[in-house]
């Protein structure tokens, strides 16, 4: 079981990217970190990464499109801690930048199954292993914005992160009561396998604010859409 006072993280989709560079930067902290991804070979190459530099890292295998994975995930879990302070939900998908007229149905279930739907059923199950002062961090996109120039690029992952944003404000309202936190974060155009090598952040800046949410902001920020740990609008 994990030490009474080491921090717990779960963080979705973290086999790459902001998602593995977030689990990198926490498990320097200190954190005990919980790495999950639908590929068990690519979760478990990340993790041996990880434990490679010291650090206190398990893979957990998960799709979060299928909710039978998310509920074994947490059976797992909930065998090796007896509590979860942070959950990443990071995990997501863009592939198409298509306008919304020519985004197909299969697209669009697919876009928001694991965008949207993912991180809400992630959250509802993972829920009886937080406490108090514990935070869920949804890894959203400025494309999500309602507020200022509307366009018609990657319109389905757009939508996708919009819908995500209001699971955020949601979740808030509904877990005010038990003291849990939940925030959405616009992480910037990121230099990653979505972003593409010409984005204009590295993955270590992608990461900064995900990781302040996770271990240093304050517990009053909640229901909140957060870019270089400033608050932005939705």
């Amino acid at each position: 079981m994990t030490e009474k006072n080491k921090k717990t993280v779960l963080i979705t989709g973290a086999n790459k990217g902001i998602g593995f560079e977030t689990a990198k930067q926490l498990g320097a902290m200190g954190f005990e970190v919980f790495l999950t991804a639908r590929n068990k070979g690519n979760g478990e190459t990340a993790v041996m990464k990880l434990k490679r530099k010291g650090m206190d890292c398990k893979f957990i295998q998960m799709d979060v499109t299928e909710i039978s994975t998310i509920r074994i995930a947490y059976e797992v879990l909930s065998k090796s801690i007896e509590h979860l302070d942070v959950l990443i939900n990071n995990a997501g998908i863009m592939p198409t930048s298509s306008g919304l007229l020519d985004t197909t149905p299969a697209v669009m279930h697919n876009i928001i199954n694991t965008n949207t739907l993912g991180p809400l059923f992630t959250a509802q199950t993972f829920l009886p292993l937080m406490k108090k002062g514990g935070r869920i961090i949804n890894v959203s996109s400025s494309l999500g914005k309602i507020s200022g120039h509307a366009s018609d690029y990657a319109s389905a992952y757009s939508i996708s992160k919009t819908a995500l944003n209001a699971v955020t404000l949601k979740l808030s309202a509904a877990l005010k009561d038990k003291g849990i936190v939940v925030n959405s974060v616009c992480p910037g155009w990121v230099r990653t396998d979505m972003g593409g090598k010409n984005a204009e952040r590295p993955v270590e800046k992608g990461a900064e604010t995900i990781v302040w949410l996770a271990a240093e902001a304050p517990l009053e920020i909640t229901g909140k859409f957060i870019r270089d740990m400033k608050e932005i609008d939705f």
